[in-house]
């Protein structure tokens, strides 16, 4: 083989290698990872994350995800905690050290003042009968076969395990406390996950009289005019109660120039496409963003309860908005 084949297939096994690691995981959850689920549900305080070198990366992630998902989490270099940094742990919080080893010099310095805290204990670790997981109240099995690097040198398999098995105890967090979209919402405003769950159409849309409408008996001049003078490329028609019955778009306008010149005596009504797509006040974003791609239209009119148009978007600006 070549260097580039050589490259592809040592690739190819460490993904083998991590995915066997994370598929033997799942007989790892077990009666123990159901306890830690109901330890940290039923704290009142914070899950504080220790771990370290790579275990401590992981742990800043596990904290992350665990905050995210509306578990209050930190992450404590143990380290730092025997300088003073132990002092953010309080009695009514869960500490979850991970150690593959689980024999980790740093980990055992802030154990002890753990201990005397009387907080209770998870360790995540790769060996079940380590001095940690004995000295924890609850030890969870992320052990691995093998690392998936040659003579199991660089923590690979070991910090997949470790993060797997973080993010399981998150997700079953998560459905434990019913956590819904809108919660997730609430803790990611400024991301366009954030903006997806929680931003409405109305937020957005073009109003008053940015609104391209004309009457269903007004001539064609009129439209012409209303569509070019706005910038959504069509316009709404509505009847004389002021309720959408109709749309023609700039495409209508160069079809029906194909056909006749004779173009000046035609009204709205004669040649608006009836029962327009359209969307009701209030609707999300992401919702009205749907629409539009499932229907291959390029705007969208938004109408209330008693039909009457009270906003118009455009794909474009649903895009800019930030809303995927």
């Amino acid at each position: 083989m070549n260097d580039y084949e050589i490259s592809i297939e040592k690739g190819r096994e460490v993904v083998r290698k991590e995915a066997e690691t994370i598929l033997s995981l799942e007989s790892h959850i077990n009666e123990q990872f159901a306890k830690a689920v109901e330890l940290i549900a039923n704290c009142t305080g914070r899950v504080i994350i220790s771990g370290m070198g790579k275990s401590g990366i992981i742990g800043r992630k596990i904290a992350g995800t665990f905050t995210s998902t509306g578990t209050a989490a930190i992450f404590l270099h143990p380290a730092e905690g025997v300088h003073g940094d132990i002092g953010i742990v309080h009695k009514d919080d869960v500490v979850i050290c991970i150690s593959k080893s689980g024999d980790t010099n740093e980990l055992f310095q802030i154990v002890p003042i753990l201990e005397k805290l009387g907080v209770p204990i998870i360790s995540i670790t790769g060996n079940i009968r380590s001095r940690l997981a004995e000295r924890s109240d609850i030890a969870l099995d992320a052990s691995v076969k093998e690392e998936a690097c040659a003579d199991s040198l660089a923590p690979t398999s070991s910090t997949t395990a470790a993060l797997v098995m973080g993010d399981a105890l998150a997700v079953a967090l998560l459905e434990k406390r019913s956590f819904k979209p809108e919660d997730f919402a609430l803790l990611h405003p400024g991301g366009n996950i954030g903006k997806n769950l929680t931003m409405k159409i109305d937020e957005i849309m073009f109003t008053g009289d940015k609104i391209p409408i004309v009457s269903e008996n007004d001539v064609l001049e009129k439209v012409i005019f209303e569509i070019t003078s706005k910038r959504f490329g069509s316009t709404c028609i509505v009847d004389d109660r002021k309720k959408l019955v109709g749309i023609i778009t700039d495409g209508d306008l160069r079809r029906l120039m194909e056909k006749t010149k004779d173009i000046w005596n035609i009204r709205a009504k004669d040649i608006m496409t009836k029962g327009p797509k359209t969307v009701e006040v209030g609707i999300n974003a992401s919702d009205a963003l749907k629409v539009m791609t499932d229907y291959s239209i390029m705007q969208v009119i938004i109408v209330n309860g008693e039909n009457n148009p009270k906003g118009i978007i455009h794909l474009h600006d649903i895009l800019e908005a930030g809303i995927l």
